[in-house]
C-alpha cells in the first residue's frame, strides 16, 4: 500500500479508526475524516505514533450537512491529486426523528445522501487513479430494509429501525448501482456488513434505546475484528477486480433479494443525484 492515497470517513473511533490504523500500518497514505478537529487531531497523532506513518492527514466534516461533504472535498483536492482507496464507513443510529441541516430526515441524509454525494464528487480521482477501490460499509439490517419512495424522509410514521435498514439497503442498491455503471474502468465498489461490533455506534440516543445499545455491545465484536472486512477490501490482492459483491466475514456472500432489483437501484440513483443537487454527468 506505500503510496497509495486512502480517504476513510468515520475514523476517529471503532471500525473506522482501526480500518485506518491498518492501512496506515501497510506504508498507505491515510486522510481520516471526523467532525470535530480536536478529537480528530487526537486520533492522527495516536495512528502515527502507533504506525509510524507520518503521512496520516484528516479532513473535517458534518455529514448532516451536504454543504460541508462539498467543502471536505475541495479541500481534498487542494491537497491530493489522486485517491486509491475511499472507505465509507460514517453513518449513525437516529432512534428519534432529526432533519439535517438540508431538511433531510437525519439516518437517510447521513448514512446514504452524504457518502452518495462524497463518492460523486470525488470518482474523477478515483478512476484516474485505477486501479481502484470505493469500500462502502453497510450492515445486515439492510436485509430488512425497503425503499418507501412514497416517503424516503419518513415524514408519515418515522421508526427508527426501518430508517436505519432502509439507508443500510440504499448502501448495497448504491454499490451495486456504481459498480454497474464502472464496468470496464478498473474501479471496484464492494459493501460489506462487519458485524456486530462494540462501537460508539447508536450511543448518541438517550432513554431506553441508548441503555439497550450500551448493554447489547457487552457481547459485540471487538473494533479490530469488525474492521478486518473494511480492511480486506481495501487492500488485498485477492479481491482485486473484484466488485459489485456484498461481504462478510471477508467472503462474498447474497445479500438481500430487494438488493438485485436493478430498477429499484437506477430509481434511487436518480433521486439521490436530484436530492444531493448532482446531474447525471458524473457517471454515464
Amino acid at each position: 500500500m506505500n503510496g497509495k492515497v486512502i480517504l476513510v470517513t468515520g475514523a476517529t473511533a471503532g471500525i473506522g479508526e482501526k480500518t485506518a490504523e491498518a492501512l496506515a500500518q501497510m506504508g498507505a497514505v491515510v486522510v481520516i475524516h471526523g467532525r470535530k478537529e480536536g478529537k480528530t487531531r487526537q486520533v492522527v497523532q495516536h495512528i502515527q505514533d502507533k504506525t509510524g506513518n507520518r503521512q496520516v492527514d484528516y479532513l473535517l466534516a458534518d455529514f448532516a450537512s451536504l454543504g460541508e461533504v462539498r467543502t471536505m472535498v475541495e479541500e481534498f483536492r487542494r491537497r491530493y491529486s489522486r485517491l486509491d482507496v475511499l472507505v465509507n464507513n460514517a453513518g449513525g443510529y437516529f432512534h428519534n426523528r432529526l432533519e439535517t441541516r438540508d431538511g433531510f430526515e437525519m439516518t437517510f441524509g447521513v448514512n446514504h445522501l452524504a457518502p452518495f454525494l462524497l463518492t460523486n464528487l470525488l470518482l474523477d480521482l478515483i478512476q484516474n487513479s485505477a486501479p481502484s477501490r470505493i469500500v462502502n460499509v453497510s450492515s445486515g439490517a439492510h436485509l430488512g430494509g425497503r425503499i418507501n419512495f412514497n416517503d424516503l424522509q419518513a415524514q408519515r410514521n418515522y421508526n427508527g429501525w426501518q430508517a436505519y435498514s432502509q439507508s443500510k439497503l440504499a448502501n448495497v442498491l448504491f454499490t451495486y448501482e456504481m459498480a454497474r455503471r464502472l464496468e470496464g474502468t478498473s474501479v471496484a465498489a464492494n459493501v460489506l456488513h462487519p458485524g456486530f461490533v462494540a462501537t460508539n455506534f447508536g450511543k448518541n440516543n438517550g432513554g431506553w434505546m441508548g441503555a439497550f445499545i450500551k448493554v447489547s455491545q457487552l457481547l459485540a465484536l471487538s473494533p479490530e475484528k469488525g474492521a478486518e472486512t473494511s480492511i480486506y477490501l481495501a487492500s488485498s490482492p485477492d479481491v482485486e477486480g473484484v466488485t459489485g459483491k456484498y461481504f462478510v466475514n471477508k467472503r462474498a456472500v447474497p445479500s438481500s433479494r430487494l438488493s438485485y432489483q436493478q430498477e429499484i437501484a437506477r430509481q434511487l440513483w436518480q433521486v439521490s443525484m436530484e436530492m444531493v443537487g448532482l446531474g447525471e454527468k458524473s457517471i454515464p
